[in-house]
């Protein structure tokens, strides 16, 4: 090991950049050097304290904890540059965590002697390993005791580190469904709940009975408060397990409009989530801002509502959600802007002539949304006669227009494709949905290859559910045993082949706007979508997201039972990144791209886009195999 070497690397490695020339090179005349394999576990947790205080030179490790229950939580992952063992080395007790190499890697090794010289002669060493580890367990103890007091408020990061069972009230008053409301109303009142259970005769669940029950259903309405309370009480019952996190809670509660939630341990009635608790618990609340939508009438007044959006992501990205609670929580919100865009647009121009299904496809769809992107949507409506086409599509001309340009006030831009409910050609009888999709099935053209890739992830957002599920079930059916039209499809998801390069380094632009850097949706997303829908249409799952539909695919697809963990953790990876980069973007002033150049990326960083990059490569050579007949 050659002296210079460790200089010249400690001069760019904070805090030893601040040392003087003298004091760099006496310290790194006393560095030693180890190699540690992948997977070798360098520091135990509970194990005798550091001697070393370990800089990474090349590599990574990871930073973790063993729950009492033998569960791993992850605190920390370390590349070149970053030091470990500091904590362990200065307070001399045992280590608090494992630290495992994540990689092979090779550490620089400072002795305590030494290291606890430079602490004591060094005031700029000092501050930093202060800040740096010190203050940030400190700050974090604080915080989880200041956010442990319900009555204190707290923050958004809550919901994906709280689980429902903590928060919920465990006290569950429950009455038989024969009891009268007046009865079911005086409990309420004598315990001074907002809601009661209501059970059948061996005591489980049927239904729940709120204040707003008595106020819509037995003030408002005169109702006999002799009847029985199963004539009032709410349904379908609303329900997760008590190990679920808050933010699941959220999304439910957004989803069904509901302000109670029945929480389940073990199949058995553990508790009741409120609204109220979650208002404890958080702050700025996705709740509030699906309240703040739903309470707006007009059109000018969802605008500044739907602003406030792109605000959550920033929330939940600082408070460390993965990237797939955040697209849900911004797919449930912008569903019910976009539901209550349709509502407004139905008192204006009346009652439909006939029903029908608003259907989102491409990102909406697949729930995959961040920040707003184009509009990608249709509309299915019930087949009509001859007589009635005319009228039908005379309505639907004027109704789709002003919900396409009440969503560009709302933010979401015009579709360059045109794929919108607006054009005439995606605003369609069942009927001719069903033929859109045989032809295309039957006769695999390249542009019927793209309209299926865009629409065959349709899902349904708002109206007559059974059109869209019909559909679904005709596209079923019709992909059964479509060995030629799979293959087409089988083409596009190997045809966009990751950017590594022979050497296992990224390809990147050459030259032009975005030189040095790669598109991220299109050499990382993109492929791993169009793998998961190929699979997902050959074994005929109804799932539309990706994350759903590897789910779904678990134990019905070889490639998939062997390769799911490996393809959610690439996908939430490279998403989280997207995410990321746009938010910053977003934030200095620049209109959101996909570019990313991969220099500016941590090490760690790096090794992980690469892994997913070649866990992409390797499933299509996969594909190449299975469709070796079909692949040109």
């Amino acid at each position: 090991m050659l002296i210079e070497d460790v200089i010249g690397f400690l001069k760019n490695v904070p805090p030893f950049q601040f040392l003087d020339e003298a004091t760099l090179k006496t310290v790194s005349g006393k560095v030693s050097m180890e190699f540690y394999p992948q997977n070798t576990l360098i520091l135990k947790q509970d194990g005798l304290p550091s001697e070393y205080l370990r800089i990474i030179k090349k590599g990574g490790v990871k930073v973790s904890m063993v729950s009492e229950d033998g569960e791993e939580v992850v605190i920390d992952y370390r590349g070149e540059g970053d030091t470990f063992g500091f904590l362990s080395l200065v307070g001399k007790d045992r280590v608090r965590a494992n630290v495992t190499a994540i990689d092979d890697t090779i550490c620089y090794l400072v002795d305590k002697d030494t290291a606890l010289k430079l602490l004591d002669s060094n005031p700029v060493f000092t501050e930093y390993f202060l800040k740096s580890h010190l203050t940030k367990y400190i700050d974090r103890t604080y915080k989880e005791m200041h956010n442990k007091s319900l009555f204190y408020g707290g923050s958004d990061r809550l919901l994906f580190t709280t689980q429902v069972g903590e928060i919920a009230t465990r006290k569950v008053v429950t009455v038989r469904e024969e009891a009268a409301i007046q009865e079911a109303a005086q409990i309420m009142a004598k315990n001074k709940i907002s809601s009661l259970v209501i059970v059948d005769d061996k005591e489980l669940p049927v239904g729940i009975l709120t204040d707003r029950d008595l106020r819509e259903k037995v003030v408002a309405k005169g109702r006999n408060v002799s009847e029985p309370v199963r004539g009032i009480m709410s349904l379908p019952l609303i329900r997760v397990d008590y190990r679920d996190y808050c933010f699941e809670a959220v999304l439910k509660m957004i989803r069904h409009n509901v302000h109670h939630i029945l929480v389940i341990k073990d199949g058995t009635l553990e508790g009741v989530l409120t609204n109220h608790d979650l208002m404890l618990l958080q702050g700025a609340s996705p709740l509030s801002f699906a309240k703040d939508i739903e309470n707006q009438q007009t059109i000018e007044g969802l605008i500044p509502v739907s602003e406030k959006i792109t605000r959550i992501i920033g929330l939940l990205l600082n408070e460390g959600a993965r990237a797939s609670n955040i697209t849900k929580i911004i797919t449930e919100l912008n569903d019910r802007l976009v539901r209550k865009v349709l509502e407004i647009a139905e008192k204006k121009y009346g009652q439909p002539p006939v029903p029908y299904c608003w259907i989102v496809f491409g990102s909406e769809g697949r729930k995959e949304q961040t920040f707003k992107t184009d509009q990608d949507n249709a509309i299915i409506y019930a087949d009509t006669t001859p007589e009635e086409e005319e009228r039908v599509k005379k309505y639907f001309s004027a109704f789709t227009l002003f919900v396409r340009d009440s969503l560009i006030k709302c933010g979401f831009p015009l579709c360059p494709a045109d794929f919108m409910a607006s054009n005439p050609r995606w605003c369609q009888p069942l009927k001719a949905w069903k033929r859109y999709f045989s032809n295309w099935i039957s006769t695999p053209t390249a542009d019927a290859v793209l309209n299926s890739i865009t629409f065959f992830d349709f899902r349904p957002m708002y109206g007559e559910v059974s059109l869209s599920d019909s559909l679904r079930d005709s596209l079923i059916s019709m992909l059964k045993d479509q060995k030629v039209f799979l293959g087409y499809m089988a083409n596009m998801a190997i045809k966009n082949r990751p950017p590594i390069g022979f050497l296992k380094t990224f390809v990147v632009e050459k030259s032009g706007e975005h030189k040095d850097e790669l598109n991220l949706k299109v050499k990382g997303i993109a492929p791993i979508v169009d793998i998961v829908r190929l699979f997902a249409l050959e074994k005929g799952i109804k799932e539309t997201s990706t994350l759903e539909r590897i789910n779904a695919l678990r134990g019905k697809h070889t490639i998939v039972q062997e390769y799911a963990e490996e393809l959610e953790q690439a996908f939430e990876f490279i998403m989280l990144l997207r995410i990321q980069l746009q938010y910053e973007q977003i934030k200095s002033g620049r209109t959101p791209d996909n570019f990313i150049n991969p220099n500016k990326l941590s090490s760690l960083e790096k090794k992980s886009l690469k892994e997913a990059f070649n866990l992409i490569s390797k499933i299509q050579d996969m594909i190449i195999e299975l469709y070796k007949s079909m692949i040109w």
